[in-house]
């Protein structure tokens, strides 16, 4: 595919530069609690706007069902962007109505604009191809260039995605080349020992990926709520705690299959439980006890990998060459439940290897514990996404921007 510095040398002055970037930042309100995601795609933004394009900047925000909802605007998302920028940033009110065609016309040299939600129009996320082709040509009106920096999008086959790359001239913007180069050491180049951990709170959402690591990591380790379904499949106790009983076949046979390929597939040995789950607003103490992770007591629930589990899985991590890691160990915004977490960050750090936290919770996860984001080796934007590279998964994002 071709990149943002290929398009930087044959000049965009003047030039209307689509750019299709992942501004789905979390908010309380109109205050946006992380805005990972915005700085994450303003390394490309702002080589743009100083290369003298007309910046047109375009996302989605959560999930309005195709229809305007003031509760999903983009407009602090916007705001955040100017001040990140120290510039202003104009904003349009719809996505490809009155509001965008006047704020892009109004666009002079080095300027920078953002369009609204783009979900707000049902033809972004339509399964009806003449929808979605409907939609991404009125998008297309709107440039001249084409610009994907969207990683945490581009497994969706979604108009601005997957249609609007194949209407103009189109390029990867520095994060997704930074993704995809990260993603092949992970694929294509790995240096061993590679240890990959994972949490989160259903199984279901790694299966897939647990299956393709079964023939390429050395050691996975488990934890979070996705746990506890493999330790009920090996017949423990578990309490209250987090299972999903359809998945216990499939992670059996992962179990066995792990053991045949000589991969390490390391569960906790202790957990935290409560016999409640706290209350994560006032997180006020809930007094969780330490119990071996096959003695769950009757009534109480795991919600975080315990001391000697985090010991063993830093010991784990220590010898590293690569690490993977994607979803949190317990419930960790709560303090009570937040060492698990904490230490599979630290073990990470602390690695000689080559590190990658895979997007999602897990990103979420190290800048509201406080870790320094550049201890790490990469940080991705796209928990959903790298998975599904991971999978060996074709993404629409990615297969519409190559040449």
């Amino acid at each position: 595919m071709k990149t943002i510095d290929e398009l930087l040398s044959e000049g965009v002055a003047g030039k209307r530069v689509f750019v299709r970037a992942d501004l789905n930042v979390p908010l309380d309100g109109t205050t946006i609690t992380d805005d990972g995601r915005i700085r994450a795609v303003l390394p490309t933004v702002k080589a743009l706007a100083e290369a003298g394009a007309r910046v047109v900047v375009a996302s989605h925000l959560g999930r309005p069902k195709g229809t305007p909802d003031p509760a999903f605007s983009l407009a602090p998302a916007a705001a955040r962007l100017g001040e990140l920028l120290g510039a202003d940033v104009a904003f349009a009110t719809d996505t490809v109505g009155e509001s965008a065609t006047a704020t892009v016309s109004g666009l002079a040299d080095g300027q920078v604009a953002v369009i609204e939600n783009l979900r707000f129009n049902a033809g972004e996320t339509s399964k009806d191809d003449a929808e979605r082709a409907a939609f991404a040509d009125r998008l297309a009106a709107l440039a001249d260039l084409y610009v994907g920096d969207g990683f945490g999008a581009v497994h969706r086959k979604h108009a601005s995605v997957f249609d609007l790359p194949a209407r103009l001239p189109h390029y990867a913007g520095h994060l997704i080349a930074t993704e995809v180069g990260v993603l092949r050491k992970l694929t294509d180049d790995v240096r061993r020992p590679y240890v990959v951990a994972l949490g989160g709170a259903k199984v279901s959402d790694k299966l897939a990926v647990i299956d393709e690591l079964l023939g390429k990591a050395d050691r996975i380790l488990i934890g979070g709520g996705m746990a506890y379904t493999f330790l009920k499949a090996q017949g423990h106790e578990i309490g209250t705690s987090l299972v999903q009983e359809d998945q216990i076949p499939a992670v059996l046979e992962y179990l066995e299959r792990a053991e045949k390929n000589g991969v390490e597939l390391l569960l906790p040995v202790d957990t935290l439980v409560a016999a409640e789950f706290p209350d994560m607003k006032a997180k006020a103490p809930s007094h969780p006890a330490n119990v071996a992770a096959d003695a769950i007591p009757a009534g109480h629930m795991g919600l975080d990998i315990g001391p000697e589990t985090r010991k063993l899985y830093a010991s784990k991590l220590a010898d590293a060459a690569t690490v993977f890691w994607n979803g949190p160990m317990g419930v960790f915004e709560h303090p009570d439940y937040a060492e698990g977490t904490k230490a599979v960050a630290q073990a990470l750090i602390d690695s000689p290897g080559f590190t990658v936290v895979g997007g999602g919770d897990s990103a979420a996860a190290v800048r509201i514990l406080g870790f320094d984001e550049q201890a790490f080796g990469h940080i991705s934007t796209g928990g959903g996404a790298s998975l599904e590279y991971l999978e060996g998964k074709t993404l629409p994002g990615l297969a519409a921007l190559e040449d």
